[in-house]
């Protein structure tokens, strides 16, 4: 765990290794201060989960509406940035679901890309009150993640073949749709359907996400090192074709051209690093 111990209080939680293939990470964040704190989330291509314990958190859409955090929040897949408040007394754990994680709890990626959902609709029963209700009363933060994993546990006991072999598919230098549809004697199609009905989005979506976060890290890399980015080596680094689909690209995801991202990087928070 790592934990910043100021009054605007945010750190990550590091996950034992039985549900790193679940979860990639909590984050909790309380503002402990009198002022209103905004920050901007990077997209994670992951599925949320937030709690709230304190005051009233509010996200801000795409098209600049307002969305409460009543006592929980479920968004996802987070395909594009969005800015979120936290009002003074403020408290919120956020669970970041990995790759097919939500389809094996609830068996659909039904809900709506980046808007709030009703879980009642979702699931039989409404759980995720259920459990906002058990970790309401418990103060401790390491106990209230004890708490998420043991009620975890019996949505995991089974997974489908096809989606755990694309979790697990590493070998970059492969197409893991052909390599696995070869594998499972499957149409290529078939293979795609699986992964947007277990995972939320396409292979190829995903590639482009991958894409991007790899500008991202090259161009904070540079930017320690120098003071003038060599724009066409950050384009021949992760493959775009020049330099006019780069700034497409952070357009799409986080709504800045790359320079602007430099200059307002320490108000973004990326959810993978």
């Amino acid at each position: 765990m790592t934990e910043n111990k100021s009054e605007n209080n945010t750190f990550r939680i590091v996950l034992p290794e039985a549900f790193r293939e679940i979860f990639s990470h909590f984050y909790f964040a309380e503002n402990k201060t009198a002022e209103i704190i905004t920050n901007t989330l990077l997209p994670s291509y992951q599925t949320i989960l937030i709690f709230n314990f304190g005051e009233k958190p509010y996200l801000h859409s795409k098209q600049n509406t307002r969305i409460e955090v009543d006592k929980y929040l479920m968004l996802g897949p987070i395909k594009q940035a969005f800015d979120y408040t936290l009002p003074p007394n403020a408290e919120i754990l956020t669970v970041n679901f990995k790759n097919d994680a939500f389809y094996r709890f609830f068996g659909n990626t039904s809900v709506s890309e980046n808007v709030p959902s009703n879980m009642d609709e979702v699931t039989d029963q409404d759980c995720f009150s259920i459990l906002w209700h058990g970790l309401s009363k418990i103060n401790n933060i390491d106990a209230k993640v004890s708490h998420i994993f043991k009620f975890s546990e019996p949505y995991l006991l089974t997974r489908n073949k096809i989606a755990g072999q694309l979790a697990n598919f590493k070998d970059q230098s492969l197409n893991s749709i052909k390599s696995i549809a070869c594998k499972n004697n499957q149409t290529e199609r078939n293979t795609q359907l699986n992964h947007k009905k277990h995972f939320g989005y396409s292979a190829k979506e995903y590639n482009r996400y991958e894409r991007f976060l790899s500008a991202i890290e090259i161009i904070e890399k540079l930017a320690s090192t120098t003071s003038k980015i060599d724009w066409f080596e950050v384009v021949a680094t992760c493959g775009y074709y020049d330099q006019s689909q780069l700034i497409n690209d952070f357009k799409h995801y986080i709504n800045l051209t790359p320079a602007k991202y430099l200059k307002f990087q320490k108000d973004i928070c990326n959810p993978i690093t």
